[in-house]
């Protein structure tokens, strides 16, 4: 794709190590048996620099490290020397969890639960309010193709459909740092699409990914950089463009030429020592072919009981620039809706509490205080006299904290003892 290699560009012109989200120097795993004997050494020492705002591809055979690198990466292996960093702490630290996103290799979800259901837990588990859950649920179901079968359980979804939601859920929080573990395993030409797009996309928007696959042409088209493992070592790392062109050879693409031209153009290349290596009339791609017979059913409306195809990418993803203005008004909405935080009460009250200031607490229930006249008395009514009751002023729309005025009233406080009046009996 011709933004891969802008993308590209963009990330090699940045300085090596600017802003690193990962950094591992001399990172080495050996795995030991019961006798603490070396056993395997899965990862041998390699230096990786993960950096702010790229799309990273880690490529290897089976067993070349790539899954232990990523496990150290996320705290869930401890290394056996060297240095790893994550967003500048150990990865072991609790603080930079909520900042990452991560799809296993194999989605990892509770059966019983239905894709409505598991994208709330999994929200919930970043504290996330109830109107952002539900929002980003909607978006998250919508964006997979999975909103039209929200309510099956887990356990009827095909494995593509189970990979889906695996996605969704490693994309719930927003994280700064997105780690996919073959994310097109079992997803069909659609959904890979879908996938290498969404990729695309949030790199532009400057996440940080690390993306793992065994489908090269896959990573070829999202990453900006990579590096391929071998025997737990960097065999190769660079940009696409730096380890894949070719430097003994050029392509030149023309309109179709006849027989007479193409005759022509050896002789002049024969003039200089040089032949045509191949000459092949253009050929469609097999995911080009597919996908337009898709898009085509599509537009018939066809009828499919599986995944459909997705949506476009939820806005939360796309950053606060891109959001709409109904959105925006929603997102303001559900942070007013987060719980004040609570006064703090006063060591140690006055002896003598002062008096509330009705003009302040009028405006603040919405009514008019009424001011006490000169020359009446303020001092509060004995035990034998009723205080006359004013009654409630009418609740008004305007969102009142009861707490603030009660706060002001003195609520909340034992009043201060008075004395029985003359002649009555002070026992009960």
């Amino acid at each position: 794709m011709t933004t891969t290699g802008t993308r590209s560009a963009g990330v090699q012109a940045a300085p090596a190590a600017a802003s690193a989200i990962v950094t591992a120097r001399g990172l080495t795993k050996v795995f030991k048996d019961f006798w603490l004997r070396s056993r395997a050494r899965a990862v041998d020492g390699i230096d990786l620099d993960i950096r702010r705002g790229e799309v990273f591809g880690l490529l290897g055979p089976n067993g070349s490290g790539k899954s232990t690198t990523i496990k150290m990466i996320l705290g869930l292996l401890r290394k056996t020397s060297g240095r790893l960093a994550v967003f500048g702490k150990p990865p072991t630290d609790v603080s930079i969890k909520a900042r990452i996103g991560y799809l296993p290799e194999e989605s990892y979800l509770y059966p019983f639960l239905n894709a409505r259901e598991t994208l709330d837990y999994y929200a919930k588990l970043f504290q996330l309010d109830h109107r952002t859950r539900k929002r980003r649920t909607d978006e998250l179901l919508e964006m997979v193709g999975l909103s039209a079968v929200e309510h099956r359980q887990i356990r009827e979804y095909s494995k593509g459909m189970q990979r889906r939601i695996g996605i969704a859920q490693a994309l719930i929080n927003d994280p700064e740092f997105l780690i996919l573990d073959e994310p097109t395993t079992g997803l069909d030409p659609i959904g890979t699409r879908q996938i290498k797009d969404l990729i695309i996309a949030l790199g532009r928007r400057g996440k940080t990914i690390l993306l793992s696959s065994h489908l090269l042409a896959d990573v070829e088209d999202c990453v900006d950089r990579t590096v391929i493992l071998y025997g737990g070592k960097i065999r190769a790392a660079g940009t696409c463009d730096e380890l894949l062109t070719a430097q003994s050879r050029s392509i030149i693409e023309t309109d179709a030429l006849d027989e007479e031209t193409i005759e022509e153009i050896r002789r002049i290349l024969a003039r200089r020592h040089r032949e045509i290596l191949r000459v092949a009339k253009p050929r469609q791609r097999l995911e080009d072919l597919f996908m337009d017979i898709v898009e085509r059913a599509q537009a018939e409306r066809a009828e499919t009981s599986g995944a459909r195809h997705g949506g476009r990418t939820a806005s939360f993803l796309l950053g606060e620039e891109q959001r709409t203005g109904s959105e925006l008004i929603e997102s303001l909405v559900s942070r007013r809706d987060e719980p004040a935080p609570q006064l703090a009460s006063a060591v140690s009250p006055p002896a003598v509490p002062a008096g509330p200031d009705e003009g302040l607490i009028g405006s603040l229930v919405g009514g008019p205080a009424r001011r006490a006249e000169p020359g009446e008395d303020s001092t509060p009514a004995s035990a034998g006299q009723s205080p006359a009751q004013t009654p409630p002023a009418p609740a008004t729309g305007s969102d009142v904290d009861r707490s603030v005025i009660g706060a002001l009233l003195g609520e909340g406080t034992a009043p201060p003892p008075t004395a029985p009046p003359p002649g009555k009996d002070s026992r009960p």
